[in-house]
């Protein structure tokens, strides 16, 4: 068994750092649609708020063994309001994706999730002087025009739920504002460990007040939501560590079928034209702006990171960021 591991481990060893990337990509679109599936069978019983405490418990458990390790220094920082914001930012990201998969068709909140560097174009220009011109304001509108698609403002079918996602999708390009500036004097230990303080915190008193005490079956998804969410975390980490930006951010947008199957296949859902149509222009106006950006040479979301557009997990943001 050990022979064959090896030549396994040696195959993948000898594919392009861009093909490793990939499939490192698609592993972990794998992960996050079974996660978010864990989230919307827990939604059926459980609130929100007491499955994103449990998320945001369990990841601060994982990243706990990691800071003793490192020291006393990463306990340290000195901005301390810096971290408050992006902790409160990335709760609020985390209660409305899981808000969103609970009460939406699993394909649907995915695609929401990708106008993510739709609104990381407008705040790169807000907040980090960036300069963006027409042709990228006008795949910007694009990917809104599909958003708006998919959203149906006055829709009283899946109107409000839509809108919960879009604002997830708001918080986590805020996030990654916040975790770009204080990447400059932070470290990611400082910077993860924050958020599961701070997050935790917030979640804690929302998940006393709608509790329902959780049966084994119950606990033991809660903690794959945990488990799944960090595992791939690491695998999106990976695949753009070793993979450039633009040879694989198009490999996250097979979320959308792995989303879609499993919604299918567990929920009986059936993506509509509106969500199809809008996330077409969502997906060709976000790949657009990553081709440009990598065109020009500087881009707003240049990092291996940044105009990735997962949502997933806060924690990632954060990791990315630095990866």
């Amino acid at each position: 068994m050990a022979p064959a591991e090896t030549s396994l481990s040696s195959r993948f060893a000898a594919l392009s750092p861009n093909t490793q990337g990939a499939i490192w990509i698609v592993i972990s679109c794998v992960i996050f649609s079974l996660m978010q599936a864990n989230v919307k069978l827990l939604g059926a019983r459980l609130d929100t708020f007491q499955i994103a405490f449990f998320r945001c418990a369990f990841g601060l458990a994982v990243i706990l063994p990691f800071m003793f390790r490192a020291g006393s220094h990463v306990f340290k920082t000195r901005r301390p309001l810096a971290h408050l914001l992006r902790g409160c930012l990335g709760a609020g990201a985390m209660a409305c994706g899981f808000y969103s998969v609970t009460h939406m068709p699993l394909a649907d909140a995915t695609a929401i999730s990708f106008a993510k560097p739709l609104f990381m174009i407008v705040l790169a220009v807000l907040f980090l002087n960036e300069t963006v011109r027409w042709r990228r304001w006008s795949a910007t509108a694009v990917g809104f025009l599909g958003v708006l698609i998919m959203v149906r403002p006055g829709s009283s079918e899946i109107g409000f739920a839509a809108g919960i996602a879009l604002l997830g999708t708001l918080f986590v390009a805020l996030v990654v504002v916040v975790v770009k500036k204080l990447a400059t004097t932070e470290s990611p230990l400082t910077i993860l460990f924050s958020f599961g303080i701070i997050s935790t915190s917030i979640m804690t008193v929302p998940a006393i007040l709608v509790w329902q005490e959780p049966t084994w079956s119950e606990m033991a998804m809660l903690l794959a939501v945990g488990a799944l969410g960090s595992a791939g975390q690491a695998c999106a980490v990976k695949g753009f560590k070793v993979g450039e930006a633009t040879a694989v951010v198009p490999f996250d947008y097979s979320r959308l079928l792995f989303a879609g199957f499993i919604g299918f296949w567990l929920f009986g859902d059936v993506p509509g034209l509106h969500t199809l149509a809008g996330a077409g222009l969502i997906v060709a106006s976000t790949l657009y702006i990553a081709r440009r950006e990598a065109q020009l040479g500087k881009v707003p979301m240049r990092n291996k990171t940044d105009h990735h557009p997962v949502v997933l997990t806060e924690e990632q943001e954060a990791a990315k960021e630095r990866a």
